[in-house]
Formats: C-alpha cells, structure tokens, sequence
C-alpha cells in the first residue's frame, strides 16, 4: 500500500470514528445531565408535590434515553433512582409500587451492565431499596439482600460516598451501631466528585445527620 493509499485510508478511519466518539459524547452528556437533574430535584427541591411532580418527569426523561439506547444500563439506572425518589416523595401504597418498579429497572440494568456508571450505582441502589423497603407481607424488603448487595457495591466502590452511606444506613436499622459509625464515617471522608457538588453536598448533609444518630445510639 503506498503512501497515498495510506492517508486515504486513514482520512477514512477518522471520518468513519467521528460519528461514534460524537455519540459517545452526547450519551455521556445526557446521562450527566440526568446526574446534575437527579441531584437538584432529591436535594434543593422541599416540596413534596413538587419534588414527587420533578422526579415523575426526570425518570420519563431517563426512560426516553433508554429506548433510545437499549443496549446501555446508564439510563435505567437513573430511571430508577428518579423513580425510587418519587416513591420516597410520594409514600404509601404508591411510593411502594414505584419502588417495585425501581428494583424491575435496576434488574435490568444489572443484566445489561452491571459496572453501569462505574461506581457501584446498580448494587448500591438495588441493597437500599431491600434495605428501606417494608418486608413481607407489605413489601420486598430483605436484609439479607441488602446486606449482599451493598458488600458488592463497596468491592467496587470501597471509597465512595454513597455506598459507605447507605451501608451505614442499613447498619444503623439493624442496630449495629458501631459498624454504622465506622461506614458514615468512611462516607464523610470520601473524596469529592467532580462536578457532583450539589449531590456530595447534600449526600454528606445526610451522612452527618445519621453519624450523629448512630454515635447517640452508640455511646447513649
């Protein structure tokens, strides 16, 4: 192949890349946009029927991604987070049917990808959804699963804030003080994300607040 040939060829390659790389980027955008929309309507929204109405839309949004690119996990995980906050919003026999359809979301996000954003978000968010959730006969709530999920989350993840939060969360609920204050602690301590601000800020609002329920309980 001369030279000449080799250029063409090459010209042809990047021309043929770009398209992708773009839509990669675009992807990754929305996705991040969902990111900044989540962390908004969960910690700067206080009106529970504005927060409920916000975070209906957000997951139609995520949803609309997913069809969009079926083959990615990023927006059923979002679609679920929406989802589980406006069950959290709403409550009652509604915020738990939401719930189911947060843990179906997550399920599929897990047989898609299960590394999905990275950091743990599927088995993070699948362990406090069997953590909060009411158990049977009301719900689906399972500590056994919690606890399974959430030990998968921190293998990924061991520095992060949100599994080290809802670790201790879960801790916390089954009366296992000191293990609580050890994980809301290594919550506090976890290092900044970039471009997260608003989601960090509030997230360690909410570690602090348990930390010093768990150490009351603790030392109390």
């Amino acid at each position: 192949m001369n030279k000449f040939s080799m250029l063409l060829l090459t010209a042809a390659l990047g021309t043929t890349a770009l398209p992708a790389f773009a839509a990669d980027a675009a992807f990754d955008g929305r996705v991040d946009g969902l990111a900044r929309s989540w962390a908004h309507v969960n910690y700067e929204v206080r009106d529970k029927a504005a927060q409920t109405a916000e975070a209906a839309k957000l997951a139609s949004d995520a949803d609309a991604l997913a069809k969009q690119y079926p083959n990615r996990a990023e927006p059923l995980v979002w679609e679920a987070i929406s989802t589980a906050t406006e069950a959290g919003a709403k409550g009652g026999l509604g915020g738990l049917a939401l719930a189911k359809s947060a843990r179906a979301l997550l399920e599929r996000a897990e047989k898609i990808n299960p590394n999905a954003l990275g950091d743990g978000s599927v088995y993070t968010s699948l362990g406090s959804l069997y953590a909060q959730v009411p158990g049977f006969p009301i719900g689906f709530g399972d500590p056994n699963k919690a606890r399974s999920y959430l030990a998968k989350a921190l293998a990924v993840n061991p520095r992060g804030i949100d599994p080290n939060f809802f670790q201790g969360d879960f801790l916390l609920r089954q009366g296992d003080y000191k293990g609580a204050v050890t994980a809301l602690e290594r919550a506090l301590a976890a290092p900044a994300r970039p471009d997260h601000e608003v989601a960090d800020r509030g997230r360690r609002a909410e570690a602090t607040a348990l930390l010093a329920q768990a150490r009351l309980k603790l030392h109390g």
